[in-house]
């Protein structure tokens, strides 16, 4: 056995008591709780940016493999900065955890829900066909405008406006510019009145908020690996 390439290598003390593996070992978890904060929002919990761009790299490629299509979700708080006005940040930061919460508990295991930045989020959706983002990006929209958040003692509703699109195995599209698109499209919502979800394609599609037998069976699957 070659101990200086033995992930522990043998200790005449024994591994517990031997005190270079066991430094080894509090770095090995060090580095890994430091590369978990690397890429995940303090607030919120929810992965970050530089997360998201490394999740849309991996399922772009993996949609380049499989011919499976990945899709995204933009989503943009409307008119947030009047609930920092109105009721104080440290309510603003109560309602982005409750909207953070709706993200990671109404979407599928495998689906990786991020924090943009500010009021600003994206949910990456592997094995996803657009019409099946849009029907969760409606179903969504509709639970946050539906469901008042408390803040400061009081019920406040808020809404959301959200921009989708998909990515297939024949575009030819970095994961900025599949970012972009999405993006696209939720400024698009924005400047139709804000509380909708809007689409580069499908514009005629009739969208259900249904959860079909598929997608609720999705909801149990095992998150894929990132790496």
């Amino acid at each position: 056995m070659d101990h200086a390439t033995s992930p522990d290598p043998a200790c005449p003390a024994g591994f517990e008591r031997c005190p270079v593996a066991l430094e080894v070992q509090r770095l090995r978890g060090e580095c890994q709780r430091l590369s978990e904060i690397s890429q995940t929002d303090p607030l919120t919990g929810l992965f970050n940016y530089k997360h998201l761009m490394h999740a849309l790299e991996v399922e772009m490629e993996r949609t380049r493999r499989t011919q499976f299509p990945t899709a995204l979700i933009m989503i943009d708080l409307d008119h947030f900065k009047a609930v920092n006005d109105t009721y104080g940040h440290q309510a603003g930061n109560e309602a982005l955890l409750w909207v953070s919460r709706i993200w990671k508990g109404k979407t599928r295991q495998i689906d990786i829900p991020c924090r943009f930045g500010g009021e600003e989020f994206a949910i990456v959706l592997p094995g996803t066909s657009l019409l099946q983002a849009v029907r969760t990006a409606e179903r969504l929209r509709t639970i946050v405008a539906d469901s008042p958040v408390i803040l400061n003692g009081q019920p406040v509703y808020l809404t959301a406006s959200f921009g989708v699109d998909v990515y297939r195995a024949g575009d030819r599209l970095t994961a900025g510019e599949f970012l972009e698109r999405a993006d696209h499209s939720l400024r698009e919502a924005k400047e139709r009145g804000r509380n909708r979800v809007c689409h580069e394609h499908a514009r005629s599609e009739k969208v259900s908020t249904e959860v079909t037998s598929e997608e609720r069976a999705a909801l149990f699957v095992t998150r894929w690996p990132r790496t």
